[in-house]
C-alpha cells in the first residue's frame, strides 16, 4: 500500500506539473491581458506602467520560473482583474460548483444505474426497448441544448421552475438534470453490459438450479461483482461533471467555476484560469486514485500492486 501510493503521488506531480506548464504557455498564446485592463485613453506609458505593475515585462522563461514557485507555496497568485487572491475568489465559486455536480451525480447514478438493470434483466420485453430509447436520447442531445429546451418548457412555458441563477432546491433542478443526462446513458449502458456479462457465468446458472430468486442473485452476488465498471465510470464521470459545469453553469447563470472560466478566459485574467485548471487536475487525480482504492476493496482478487493472487 505505501509503495502504491508514493508511486501514484510521483505520477501526481508529474501530471500536475505538465498541466501547469501546458496552461500557462497556452495563455500567453492569447496575446497580453493588459490591453484589456486599460481604458481607451491609455497612453503608451500608462500600458507599459500597467504591465510593469503586473509583471508581465519580464521574460517568459522568468514568468514561468516565478508561477511554479507559486504553485509551490499554493500560492495561486491574484486576478489581474479584480486584483482579489484567485483562492479567495476559486472558495466563493466552489460551493455552487460542488452542489451542482453533486446534484448531476444523484441524477446520473439514480437514474442511470436502475435503467442499467432493468436492461439487463428485461432485455426480452417491451419496457427495455422503451428504456433503450430513453438512454439513446439522453447520450445524443448535447448539454446546452436540453439546458435550452428545459428552460422552454418547465420554466417560460409551464412556469414550473425557475430559469437561472441561484436560490432554493429549485434552481438547482433543471441545471442537475441538464448536466446529469449525458452521464446517466453512460451509467445505464456500463451497468446493462456488466451484468449481462455476469448473468451468463456459471456460478449465476449454478445459483439459480438450486432455486435463488433474481432478487436475492442481484443483491448477494451480481451488484458485487458488477461493480467494478461501474465505479471505473463514476470516477471518469464527477470529472466529466465538473467539465461540463462550464456549459451548463453558463446557459442557466449558475455562479460557480465554470462561468467564473469562461469569464476569465474572456478577460485574459490568466492566474484565475490557472487556478481552476490546476483545481480541476488535482480531483481528477485524487479520484483516480480513489478508484484504484475502491476496487481492492469491492474485489479483493485484485492487489494494488497490479497482480492478482
Amino acid at each position: 500500500m505505501t509503495a502504491f501510493l508514493l508511486r501514484r503521488l510521483g505520477q501526481a506531480l508529474l501530471t500536475i506539473f505538465g498541466v501547469a506548464t501546458l496552461i500557462f504557455f497556452l495563455q500567453r498564446l492569447t496575446g497580453d491581458p493588459t490591453f484589456l485592463l486599460v481604458p481607451d485613453t491609455a497612453t503608451q506609458a500608462d500600458i507599459e506602467a500597467l504591465r510593469h505593475a503586473l509583471g508581465f515585462d519580464r521574460p517568459l522563461g522568468v514568468q514561468y520560473l516565478s508561477f511554479l514557485a507559486e504553485i509551490a507555496r499554493f500560492d495561486l497568485g491574484r486576478s489581474v482583474v479584480q486584483n482579489v487572491p484567485v483562492t479567495v475568489i476559486i472558495a466563493s465559486r466552489l460551493p455552487y460548483t460542488l452542489a451542482l455536480a453533486a446534484g448531476a451525480l444523484l441524477v446520473a447514478c439514480g437514474i442511470g444505474v436502475p435503467i442499467g438493470v432493468a436492461l439487463a434483466l428485461w432485455r426480452d420485453r417491451w419496457a427495455a426497448r422503451l428504456l433503450a430509447g430513453l438512454v439513446l436520447a439522453a447520450q445524443s442531445m448535447p448539454t446546452f441544448w436540453s439546458g435550452i429546451l428545459m428552460i422552454l418548457v418547465f420554466a417560460v412555458t409551464l412556469g414550473w421552475l425557475p430559469p437561472s441563477s441561484t436560490g432554493g432546491i429549485d434552481h438547482l433542478v433543471m441545471p442537475s438534470v441538464a448536466l446529469g443526462l449525458l452521464s446517466m446513458a453512460t451509467f445505464a449502458r456500463v451497468t446493462r453490459t456488466a451484468l449481462l456479462e455476469e448473468l451468463s457465468k456459471d456460478y449465476v446458472r449454478t445459483a439459480r438450479a438450486r432455486g435463488a430468486g433474481t432478487g436475492r442473485l442481484l443483491l448477494r452476488h451480481l451488484a458485487r461483482n458488477a461493480s467494478i465498471p461501474v465505479i471505473t465510470v463514476a470516477g471518469l464521470e464527477i470529472s466529466n461533471l465538473l467539465a461540463g459545469a462550464v456549459i451548463v453553469e453558463t446557459v442557466f447563470a449558475w455562479p460557480g467555476l465554470g462561468q467564473l472560466t469562461v469569464q476569465s478566459i474572456l478577460a485574459r485574467d490568466f492566474p484565475i484560469v490557472q487556478g481552476v485548471v490546476l483545481l480541476g487536475s488535482f480531483v481528477t487525480i485524487a479520484l483516480n486514485l480513489l478508484t484504484d482504492l475502491l476496487y481492492s476493496a469491492v474485489d479483493p482478487r485484485i492487489r494494488l500492486g497490479g497482480a492478482a493472487r
